[in-house]
């Protein structure tokens, strides 16, 4: 069972489903020692080799060799702007497939449907794409090219549903679900009753190991058309966490957060534009943070012309600051966003008319009159009125479905599960939980916080699951 139906999960599912990576023959990987290693066996498939031989030494933006190994071996040279294709090639061996089930709130896609269609990723629109089908080869069908080499969220969600279609996944889809609990149970506590209902009806892909002595016990509920919540229980002896982290916004924790003008989401600015309820002669709206989330936001008031003021901790020259690690070239919105915020602070007006930028600054207090105050770095306090404050400095996951909230899972069991801070504690090469054998994590969970790279946590738990089930090559 996986928890999650975003991009790890989709490719979890496309590898679980029997399609199994080879080294295609006759194609030159751009590094030569991994090319060397690829020679050397050319007939076993990437999965049933040893992921930790075939990635050591590489090298490039993750902190996972086996993210970086699938990467590599899916776009040997994409870092260095080049359009090498994929070394790989894939086979349908269908007596290979280990039955699962993909559980998920949305369609599949996961958070891509809960994002503003419009926005603009992040990364380049090729390094948004699945195994064996080019998300621009998906683009050009629909007679779209990529601007500025970046792809529209809406696209993104599209691509990911025609992936899971086209792959022929469907079947291991579950789309309105909700987990509310995973927990371990014994074999033999799961009555007799529930282990004839698995075997009869077409759950009976849950058919245990006869040495399982625990196993998982996954509940939740599946909403119906009607809006009605059906429980559910399923039993399995593993069980992938991908549920991403885009479930619950990080919170200040000052007074009057809980006001209802204070939102954590960008689409309350969204909503309040389409109802008129802020624009250009409202009192301005405050923005809180400094990361993409909060610059998409100031762009999106920019662009409708509605007064902001801009709140942030850091300094703007703060190496940290994820504006000073873009290139100008490939992000010019944000560079123009990071120029706004060095050039128009309250101390001196600059070029940029209705937006006012607070660096080093942080909210003490929301007022019920709309009242804000702020306090700078050397203790000076400031008060606004505002019409409404967007608090937009990050999300967490959300695992309450688990024992204690996935703590006793991460890296530092005395702090909660953070993808940046304190991810899950997995091995490198198989991503199962070093404190839970059986669960495994992938994607933010487990650190990793690009669709370009969950991949490879696919790959190693696609590998693990298959070395369990004994279903590789002689």
């Amino acid at each position: 069972v996986f928890s999650g139906n975003g991009p790890s999960g989709i490719c979890l599912s496309y590898l679980l489903s029997g399609y199994i990576p080879y080294f295609k023959r006759d194609s030159l990987h751009p590094h030569p020692i991994l090319q060397r290693k690829l020679e050397e066996a050319p007939d076993v498939s990437i999965l049933d080799q040893d992921l930790e031989y075939l990635s050591e030494g590489l090298e490039g933006r993750s902190h996972s060799p086996v993210a970086l190994l699938f990467d590599t071996l899916q776009r040997p040279d994409t870092d260095f702007g080049g359009t090498a294709e994929s070394v790989l090639t894939w086979w349908h061996e269908s007596d290979r497939a280990i039955p699962h089930l993909v559980l998920g709130r949305n369609a599949p896609g996961g958070a891509w449907h809960s994002i503003e269609g419009s926005m603009v990723t992040l990364s380049r629109g090729e390094w948004m794409g699945l195994p064996d089908l080019p998300f621009k080869d998906w683009l050009k069908q629909k007679r779209r090219g990529l601007r500025n080499n970046r792809a529209t969220a809406e696209d993104i969600a599209q691509y990911y549903q025609h992936y899971v279609v086209r792959k022929g996944l469907q079947k291991n889809f579950r789309s309105g679900t909700v987990v509310t609990s995973v927990r371990k149970v014994s074999a033999e506590s799961i009555s007799r009753h529930a282990q004839k209902d698995l075997q009869e009806n077409r759950d009976s892909l849950w058919t245990f190991n006869e040495r399982s002595t625990e196993v998982f016990q996954v509940d939740g509920f599946f909403k119906t058309v009607k809006g009605d919540k059906e429980p559910f229980s399923i039993y399995a002896e593993n069980v992938v966490l991908a549920t991403g982290t885009y479930d619950s916004p990080t919170w200040l924790g000052v007074k009057g957060e809980n006001l209802s003008y204070v939102h954590h989401q960008l689409s309350a600015l969204e909503e309040a534009v389409k109802n008129n309820s802020v624009g250009i002669m409202s009192d301005p709206v405050l923005i809180v943070g400094a990361g993409l989330t909060a610059a998409d936001a100031i762009l999106f008031a920019h662009h409708c012309n509605i007064p902001v003021i801009h709140v942030f901790r850091r300094r703007v020259t703060d190496p940290g600051l994820i504006f000073n690690q873009l290139p100008k070239m490939m992000y010019p919105e944000y560079h123009k966003v990071h120029q706004m915020m060095k050039e128009q602070s309250a101390a001196c007006a600059g070029p940029y008319e209705r937006y006012v930028s607070l660096p080093e600054h942080h909210v003490l207090s929301f007022g019920k009159d709309k009242k804000c105050i702020f306090q700078d770095k050397n203790g000076y306090q400031k008060a606004y009125k505002i019409s409404m404050a967007l608090v937009l400095t990050g999300s967490n996951p959300n695992l309450s479905f688990l024992p204690n909230n996935g703590i006793d899972l991460a890296m530092d069991s005395g702090q909660p599960v953070n993808p940046k801070r304190n991810p899950i504690d997995v091995d490198p090469f198989s991503y199962e939980c070093t404190q839970e054998k059986g669960l495994y994590a992938l994607g933010p969970l487990a650190g990793d916080n690009f669709v370009r790279f969950v991949q490879g946590g696919a790959l190693a738990v696609a590998s693990s699951l298959l070395k369990k089930a004994n279903k590789n090559p002689p």
